[in-house]
Order: structure tokens, then sequence, then C-alpha cells
């Protein structure tokens, strides 16, 4: 770079890192580009060691691919950004350094690092513009029409209205199939004699042997483990990649096994245990290599061309979790904060047990889950939800310490899509706000679902006894403890029937099994 001087600086974020923007259309010699590792991200949580590795890897890819396309492009290091504390600083320094009197970025998708440039731009000798990020189908001002902070919103109406607007999966004004929703068709339990039919997933080979390097120059404290390279994509050439893959060899049983889990496939060999038929694309839309509609429209033209491989449940799962549920809790979490992460309705203030750091437990459920999300730093939405979620709801852990965890070991947790996620689907610690139920479950969903109840040391049928599945006991010490706040609820009516349904002693017998594991959580 031979310039000393630019007339803009135009910040780009590592979960901004969009091909596709208008910034990009034309190249501008008076404008340069900041992509920077900060330690400021490495530190506000501990982080899974490949998700930082990932991060840092798809940036460098980035800056790269603009410097080829004609841009000009600061792509700075941990090392070079050691002697600034934070990202204004940086910025001060840069802004000056390069006689820069305009200054540009793209609004953050989390309301700390939006609040840090709100307030940096206030005070700054320059002038200063923000601009949509350019990624999402709803933009920035939608949202307050779409949603009203501190209410309930059903995401099955709000998904509908993203069909009609969108036109997708669309026959006219009524959905193709005459149903909205195929969710009822994507809860099948894998079984064995279906394991030869998943896919060995499409995993890459991404050298970040300088990027482990680095972070442990600079004492970079993470979690999880990690090898010399990333299985994870990228850039965009491999995020395309991994949507043609998933679009030919997992979409066509992609809805009927989403709600899945199994641990028979398990093996050091053998990842497709964690991937089964999921798309694992949530790190390149994340990080914005490639769009929502681009794997939208990508996935509808395959399932055109291949209706009689692909059953209309497939394809309606897959885009319903796109359009439907990740547009909402984007809409979710930016209409309600800051107050969002202060929420607590349950009041739950239980610590965090051990070994959600270590998967040293004898729950074999929670031992699988977070033993694959502190090796591969992933796990998909069920086993979050109804695991290592579900566990944290029946035990009251704290929704600070559940948001911690669940940012830091997941490669695509990002704040906006997280916290609504744990702290409102999985916690209810919302109140209510994204779900209309708390999302409880007892051990006999667990079997249900997977095949994780085999060979457990507890026994998934008792409820009380030596061996009996903490899960169940639990369950209903919950259900019981919020019960003037749950059994108005009509999806409740059973459950608080069944409760009643037993004697005051088997209740009591019941409610002391479950004290007994919460005394003793970490033996569990």
């Amino acid at each position: 770079m031979n310039k000393t001087s630019y007339k803009c600086i135009r910040l780009i974020l590592g979960d901004q890192l969009n091909p596709q923007h208008s910034w990009f259309k034309e190249k501008d010699e008076g404008v340069l580009y900041v992509i920077a590792e900060l330690h400021q991200e490495t530190s506000y949580v501990k982080h899974h060691i490949q998700k930082v590795c990932a991060f840092f890897s798809a940036m460098q890819n980035f800056a790269q691919a603009l410097t080829h396309a004609g841009h000009h492009v600061l792509h700075l290091t941990l090392d070079d950004t050691k002697p600034f504390s934070s990202l204004p600083d940086l910025l001060t320094y840069l802004i000056e350094k390069y006689e820069v009197r305009h200054f540009d970025y793209q609004l953050p998708d989390e309301y700390r690092l939006r609040k840090q440039l709100r307030e940096f731009t206030l005070g700054l000798n320059a002038t200063s513009s923000h601009f949509e990020t350019e990624h999402f189908y709803l933009d920035e001002k939608e949202l307050k029409k779409e949603f009203k902070s501190g209410k309930h919103h059903r995401m099955e109406a709000f998904y509908r209205r993203m069909r009609k607007r969108f036109d997708i999966l669309m026959d006219g004004s009524e959905p193709e199939g005459g149903r909205w929703n195929f969710d009822t068709n994507n809860r099948n339990k894998l079984k064995p004699q279906d394991f030869n039919t998943v896919p060995s997933p499409l995993q890459f080979e991404n050298d970040v042997s300088d990027v482990i390097t680095r972070l442990e120059r600079h004492s970079v404290e993470t979690i999880g483990q990690m090898q010399n390279s990333i299985v994870w994509p990228v850039n965009r050439a491999q995020a395309k990649q991994l949507l043609a893959f998933f679009c030919e060899q997992c979409l066509p049983q992609f809805g009927e096994y989403q709600d899945a889990m199994t641990c028979q496939l398990d093996s050091a060999f053998d990842k497709r245990q964690w991937s089964l038929f999921h798309s694992r694309l949530s790190f390149a839309m994340n990080t914005k290599m490639i769009s929502p509609a681009y794997v939208v429209n990508t996935a509808l033209q395959y399932y055109e061309q291949h209706k009689g491989l692909i059953s209309l449940s497939q394809i309606e799962g897959f885009i319903r979790q796109i359009i439907g549920w990740r547009e909402f809790v984007r809409g979710i979490y930016w209409v309600n904060m800051p107050q969002y992460s202060q929420l607590n309705s349950l009041s739950a203030s239980r610590a965090l047990p051990d070994f959600f750091w270590t998967a040293k437990t004898q729950m074999n459920c929670l031992k699988h889950a977070i033993s694959q999300s502190l090796e591969d730093a992933y796990a998909h939405h069920i086993q979050r939800l109804m695991i290592t979620g579900n566990f944290c709801l029946l035990t009251g852990i704290d929704p600070n310490m559940v948001d911690e965890w669940y940012l830091g070991v997941y490669i695509d947790a990002i704040e906006w899509v997280e916290m609504p996620n744990t702290r409102g689907m999985s916690q209810f610690a919302d109140g209510g706000i994204v779900g209309s139920k708390a999302y409880a479950a007892s051990g006999n969903y667990v079997k249900k679902m997977s095949d994780y109840c085999s060979g457990c040391r507890y026994q998934v049928n008792a409820i009380t006894g030596p061996s009996a599945c903490p899960l169940n006991s639990l369950y209903w010490r919950f259900m019981a403890l919020n019960q003037r706040d749950f059994s108005n609820n009509p999806r409740n009516k059973m459950v608080y029937a069944n409760w009643l349904k037993k004697s005051d002693t088997e209740r009591g017998e019941i409610i002391s099994q479950a004290e007994h594991y919460l005394v003793n959580i970490e033996s569990l």
C-alpha cells in the first residue's frame, strides 16, 4: 500500500464479509477498507478456539478477495492491533494516520458493537455515515413495523407473511400443497436401518496454524478442541460448495430427520452423527459470506428440478428455518434490546455445572451433546434446545451463564441470533416474548428423538430411585414450581391433569428426587 492519505475509511467487521454489498460495486482510490482482528472481540466472552480461528481466517480471505478485486484494504492481525485497547482507539489512530475526512461503517448486528460505534462517531472529528449490511430479507426500518417491544409474537404468523411477501413456495395466494407448515412431518427418529442413508459431511481443510500461533502468542483464552485446520467454509466459494452439497446429498431427507439425534455413528473417523442431514451453513450465513436469499433461491431451484426426489415437506422445513425463524429472532432481538439481555422471568440463579466445560457427566444425552460442542463447536438446533437447553431450564441455571456458554461454544453464535434462542426460546427467561410455552421435556422426549438413552447409566423410564433419569423428576418439579404461571396455557392442560392424578405421596417423592439431583448436580 503506497498511499498515505485517504478521503474515507470503511470498517468491515468479522461478521460483515458480504462480497455482494453495494460498497464493492465500484473501486474508489480514495477509500481504504479496514478489516481488523481485535483483542476486544476475543475477550468479551471466552470463545471456542475453532470459532476464533474460523472468523480470523474468513476475514483474511475476504481481505485478500477485496484486494484482488482492486480495492485498497488494510488487514490487521492481533500483532498489529495489540497496542489498542478497543476498536475506537484503533479507528482514531487510523483516521489520524491516513488523514481521513470521513468514516463509514455497516450497522453491527450486535448491540454492544452498535452502541460502541455510535458513541465513537458522536465524538469524531470527521463526518460519518452508517449503512445497512444488505444481508437480511427485512431491512432495519421494517423491524419495528413487524415487532413490538415486550410483546409476544407468533413465529408462524410472521413466517406466513414472509412467504406471501417474497412469493416463496406459494400457489397464488395460497401455500404450495395447501399447507403452510409441515413440522409434524419433521419429527422422525433416525433408526439403525436408516444410518446408511446419512451422507459423510463435506469438510474443508483450511490451514489455520498461523492463527493458532497468533492466539498463543497473545495469550488469548479459548475453550474447546482444535487441530491445525478448519472444516468450516472460510470464503464464499467454499460456502457455495457446501450449499450445493446440502442440496444434492442432504435436502432429500432433511425435513424428515431435522429433529433427530444419534450417537451410534460416533467415532473418531465418522462425523455423520453431528451433521446428519443438516446444511451447516449457519457460520457462512452469519458471517455474511453467503446471503439467506441466495441459499433459499438455490435450494428452491434444486427442489423445482428434483421434485421426484425431494418432497415439499423437506424443502418447507428448510425454508422455514431461514425466512421464518432466522429473520424472526433478529427482529425480536433488535426491538427488545438492551432490556432483553436482563430478562429473567423465572428468577433462575443456579450456576452452570462444571461438566458443561468438560462433558464429564453420566447423563449420556448431555455427555454426547456437550462433548460434540466442545470437539466441533457445533450442535444442531434440537441438541441446543432440547438437550443442553432443556437441562438448564429444568435446573434453573442463571440465563446470563447460559447465554455466555452458548455464545462462546458455537461457531455460528452471534448475539442477535444466540440470545433470543437461549434466553428466549430455550430458557423462557423473556416470559414468553419468543415462545408461547416453556420448552420443558422429560426423558421421554430424548428417548423418542434419539438413541442417547441406550447404554446410559440412568433409566429413562424411571421417575424415582437411584437409577432414575434426572430429567424426569426435574421436569415434574419445574412444572409444579411454575404451575401458577403455566397452568392457564392450553398446551399444558394435559401435563397438569397428569400431575394432579398422582397421589400426594407420589408427588412428594418426585419432588424429593429432583431436589436430591439439584443438590448433587455436579455429580450427575
